[in-house]
């Protein structure tokens, strides 16, 4: 059984969410020999909003359609 997707709160708030979870999670590819996304000279615009997209849909699931 998995834990997640969390349930997301009804304000659609979590203070947990932050910039810095996925500059961390940026942070922990890098050691593991992926590009650093924290590195100017590496990064491109996209690619932390695309990591930031990927740990929403993993921690919350996917939205819920009105």
């Amino acid at each position: 059984m998995s834990v997640f997707p969390v349930q997301r709160s009804s304000d659609g708030e979590d203070p947990r969410f932050t910039y810095g979870l996925a500059l961390d999670v940026a942070r922990v590819l890098a050691s593991h020999g992926y590009p650093d996304l924290t590195n100017p000279a590496v990064a491109r615009g996209g690619d932390l909003v695309n990591l930031q997209d990927a740990l929403f849909l993993f921690i919350y699931g996917p939205k819920e359609k009105l």
